[in-house]
């Protein structure tokens, strides 16, 4: 998820789409939250780690 995020964050700014910039940034967000949470051992998904 963090690596799609990234992925769309360099194509919306090399082509100047503003919504692939935000998904980017959403999805970058999302996967460090969960990845965070499953560091910690916090069950994500019903799984008690995340890649």
């Amino acid at each position: 998820m963090i690596v799609l995020g990234v992925i769309l964050l360099i194509l919306g700014f090399v082509f100047s789409i503003s919504i692939l910039w935000t998904i980017g940034l959403i999805l970058v967000l999302i996967g460090v939250v969960l990845w965070v949470l499953g560091a910690v051992g916090h069950a994500v998904g019903g799984r008690n780690h995340y890649w």
